[in-house]
């Protein structure tokens, strides 16, 4: 199968399946979101909305965020993985996102990942989720289930596999396209047993053609 029509079909499928893909991190602003996104580093969702209700209800904005101090955050957070690094970068964050862009999460993913604790993966989260920008964010399951489906050839990098992605996206489902991937590897392409038998997209599905 050519890419171009393996792209074509999974995407159609995608659409018709689950046209308003969201992000399973629960928030309530774009504040709530960039924090959100900081403590997701190489953590679970599960385990960050598990800690962000209490996090809001101590730091429920920049300011609050901006005047704590990293000790106080590191309590409220220590539950999740790298707690050290994330009360520093949480802090830093806050206080560049109140003293240099007034309290507001700029769209702009380079200005973005001015922040402490956002690189190019966390900044286009933002700008896609937020500002429903046309940009990807590729993580670890994004990643490999691309490389697995047969969307991307030979991609070593996340940003190697962000280009192969986004040339052969249309630009209007690119916002969408990082939360099907990623859903998809979360519940049914996983790393160690991918389930194929219950998956929608496996009939145009590299690894499950050389499966068979």
């Amino acid at each position: 199968m050519r890419k171009e029509e393996r792209f074509r079909k999974v995407f159609e499928y995608f659409r018709r399946e689950q046209p308003y893909p969201e992000t399973e991190l629960r928030y309530k602003d774009p504040y709530e979101l960039i924090v959100s996104v900081i403590l997701s580093a190489q953590c679970t969702d599960k385990r960050v909305n598990a800690i962000t209700p209490v996090f809001f209800s101590r730091f429920p904005d920049p300011g609050s965020l901006a005047a704590a101090r990293v000790e106080e955050v590191f309590e409220v957070i220590k539950s999740c993985s790298y707690p050290n690094n994330k009360s520093k970068h949480l802090v830093g964050m806050a206080k560049v996102l109140s003293d240099d862009f007034n309290g507001v999460v700029p769209a702009d993913t380079e200005l973005l990942q001015k922040m402490p604790g956002i690189g190019r993966k966390g900044a286009n989260v933002i700008a896609s989720v937020v500002y429903n920008m046309p940009t990807l964010a590729v993580d670890t399951h994004v990643h490999r289930v691309a490389a697995r489906i047969g969307l991307t050839s030979n991609a070593r990098t996340p940003l190697s596999t962000e280009k192969q992605l986004v040339k052969h996206i249309p630009q209007e489902l690119i916002s969408k396209a990082h939360h099907w991937l990623i859903l998809h590897g979360r519940y049914i392409c996983k790393a160690r047993k991918p389930l194929c038998g219950e998956c929608g997209i496996r009939d145009f599905c590299r690894y499950y053609s050389k499966k068979k």
